[in-house]
């Protein structure tokens, strides 16, 4: 459990690009180099940043198969066939069959959904729902955020007369499943432009064509983009090109009016006086969210997002919060049992990599318990739970190791796995649990390099204490929505000292609460708040100048607004 962190500084931008745009845009040379470091160096690519149009989207039917989707949705419209949509248990799963559930419930007479039970069916288009649309007369079943790798599935389909279309963002496999038309911009002989779109933005794209071609009014499918902002800040894709203008729309329906079942979970998260940002939706919506599929089913998020009945969907939420409360016990329980088991074990403690198993932790929990060994213990770490007379678990790796490598080595031990670099899940008999332990090691060991062992903080740029100005806060404040490839920009600056009223607080004192000053005679303060950084409160209470690592955030406490430092890291001069 070493605390050190290395702090990796990010290479300037180009000088000249920096002093351009700087002039260009009247800003500081700070903030210029943070675009340019983001590939924004001309004055219309930085308009296209702090000013997303919607207009900016590409054209929807440069996907592949768009043509034949949208023409299959209208022959079901025309007709009144009986429509399936089927997604995911995730949030990206449930928000995606909530837009198109929503968008076409006026269309279509008989249109139900199906959403996986995660446990008896797992990932991907299951056997048990081929046969429901089958048995239950229904012609078309539209797959939303999974069945790019489908083949046999959709080969058995077609058997049972059913027609499907996959709209999907993850990886191809070397086959292209035979679905009526194949929506995901990530195969190969696809030309769509942007290839990073969450499964709802594949799903919102597919109906944008679709309104398009019938002349449908495209404001009515932008109301629904509060529940592609979900998606996106859920699944964790890349909050550049579309994905930014999706979200930073998204963002603004979020906040001015969210639909029915949004506002109800926006409401028992307690954000009330706030703008919601992506963290919000990533720490209090999205876990709410996920939770009905981890504790009791993922159609209980999709029946709350579809509602219309205020008085229904305050009943959902409250239940959906409730199984949120059931997921925060295990997966605390769950990470002080297991964080005690790798403490007290030498064993454990000296390899360099974590494999532990208990039979009773909650298999809906075990993914967020392998996050956050990793983040106590940093390494790749592999938690294992019984289901079905099965090991089965979740894997999470730390920055440069493939994840997927060290468990491919171990795949004859195996009966199922999948993911990639950063995350996986895998299925093995419990007789295999120690020879898997002793492999993965034995991989890791061989593999890892000590650089990888540590974690490491991306810094995009030093910053003197005073340069942080209300007109530096407020520009920076539209970088926003902040997410992977447009992260919330992070700064180091040198040689502060403790006001003198820098403490301990939280309830086991984890944190510190600090009070800043640089040592250039000037009398400003700046607060800020250190997480579990508790280890390096004697580096504070030295009374020696010391270095900060943090970004820049607004605190609101009873109704007042605040600019505080989070401080990732500390170290002495």
């Amino acid at each position: 459990m070493n605390s050190d962190k290395v702090w990796k500084i990010k290479q300037p931008g180009d000088p000249n690009d920096v002093k351009h745009l700087s002039a260009q845009l009247n800003v500081e040379m700070v903030i210029a180099n943070l675009l340019v470091q983001r590939d924004i160096r001309t004055y219309e690519e930085a308009r296209a940043f702090f000013r997303p149009r919607l207009s900016d989207l590409h054209d929807p039917f440069l996907m592949k198969d768009m043509d034949k989707a949208v023409d299959r949705l209208h022959q079901a419209i025309e007709r009144q066939e009986k429509v399936l949509i089927y997604g995911d248990y995730d949030v990206d799963g449930t928000t995606s069959v909530s837009l198109l559930y929503l968008f076409l419930k006026d269309k279509i007479k008989d249109l139900e959904y199906y959403i996986p039970d995660r446990y008896s069916e797992g990932y991907g288009i299951s056997p048990k729902s081929v046969e429901y649309a089958a048995d239950n007369g229904f012609k078309l079943v539209i797959v939303i955020d999974c069945g790019i790798k489908a083949v046999e599935k959709i080969a058995y389909a077609r058997t049972r007369h059913l027609d499907y279309i996959i709209c999907d963002h993850h990886n191809p496999g070397d086959r292209i499943p035979d679905a009526v038309a194949v929506l995901d911009p990530k195969q190969a002989d696809c030309n769509y432009p942007f290839k990073e779109l969450s499964g709802c933005g594949v799903g919102f794209k597919y109906l944008m064509a679709y309104c398009m071609k019938y002349n449908e009014p495209i404001p009515k499918l932008y109301d629904l983009l509060d529940l592609v902002v979900v998606s996106i800040a859920s699944d964790i894709v890349p909050v550049i090109g579309e994905n930014r203008v999706l979200a930073y729309y998204g963002l603004k329906k979020l906040n001015s009016n969210p639909n029915m079942g949004l506002k109800t979970l926006i409401r028992n998260t307690g954000i009330t006086d706030t703008e919601i940002t992506i963290n919000d939706i990533v720490f209090k919506i999205g876990p709410r969210l996920n939770a009905a599929g981890r504790i009791e089913h993922g159609k209980k998020s999709v029946e709350l997002l579809i509602s219309e009945d205020e008085g229904l969907a305050g009943k959902m939420g409250e239940e959906i919060n409730s199984f949120n409360e059931i997921r925060k016990t295990l997966d605390r329980d769950i990470t002080f049992e297991a964080t005690e088991l790798i403490s007290n074990s030498p064993e454990l403690m000296e390899k360099k990599s974590t494999v532990i198993y208990n039979r009773d932790w909650h298999k809906g929990v075990v993914g967020i318990v392998a996050s956050r060994l990793t983040d106590v213990f940093y390494r790749p770490t592999v938690v294992l739970t019984e289901s079905n007379g099965m090991a089965t678990g979740s894997a999470r790796s730390v920055t440069g190791f493939d994840l997927y490598e060290a468990i491919d080595y171990c795949s004859d031990l195996l009966e199922s796995y999948g993911g990639h670099m950063y995350a996986a899940g895998l299925t093995m008999k419990i007789e295999n649990i120690r020879k898997f332990m002793e492999r993965f090691d034995e991989f890791v060991t061989k593999t890892i390099t000590k650089s990888q062992l540590i974690q490491t903080v991306d810094v995009d740029s030093k910053l003197q204490l005073t340069d942080i100005t209300p007109k530096f806060v407020r520009v920076l404040k539209q970088f926003e929505p902040f997410g992977p490839h447009n992260m919330t920009p992070v700064f180091v600056t040198e040689d502060v000292l403790d006001a003198g009223t820098s403490r301990l607080v939280g309830r086991t004192a984890d944190h510190i609460k600090l009070d800043l000053v640089e040592p250039t005679g000037s009398s400003k303060r700046f607060s800020g708040i250190a997480f579990s950084l508790a280890d390096k409160f004697p580096i504070i209470e030295s009374g020696l100048p010391f270095d900060i690592c943090y970004s820049i955030n607004e605190n609101v406490f009873r109704g007042r607004t605040s600019l505080q430092l989070l401080v990732k890291d500390l170290r002495k001069r």
